[in-house]
């Protein structure tokens, strides 16, 4: 129900936007959230927003570099991915919580996940 997309190999410095398009449910009222795991390590929070937008959520390592947003109209979510970096490199997910009550940062506290999409940045 959740597909992201966008992931591709990319330079340092370069950009990208991942996108999460939802179908079969609405997902306007969930916490969305995206969470990376690179190989050999655990998945790891992101960066997730609000059922409206209005809160936007970021782990230190991507802080300032990566903006997350939605456009509920449309049911999707995306990660603009900007300065990627080659520890940016990882298996992208996006997820749905529908517990707008929950901690955004633990990855058990979401209901829905994604396939996954790998963005792999070269030095």
């Amino acid at each position: 129900q959740l597909q992201a997309s966008g992931g591709g190999s990319v330079q340092a410095g370069d950009s990208l936007r991942l996108s999460c398009a939802a179908s079969g449910r609405t997902f306007s009222m969930y916490v969305m959230g995206w969470f990376r795991q690179a190989s050999g390590k655990e998945r790891e929070f992101v960066s997730a927003i609000s059922w409206s937008g209005g809160r936007t959520y970021y782990a230190d390592s991507v802080k300032g570099r990566f903006t997350i947003s939605r456009d509920n109209a449309k049911n999707t979510a995306y990660l603009q991915m900007n300065s990627l970096k080659p520890e940016d490199t990882a298996v992208y997910y996006c997820a749905a919580d529908r517990d707008y009550s929950n901690t955004v940062y633990r990855e058990v506290n979401y209901d829905y996940w994604g396939q996954g999409t790998l963005v792999t940045v070269s030095s």
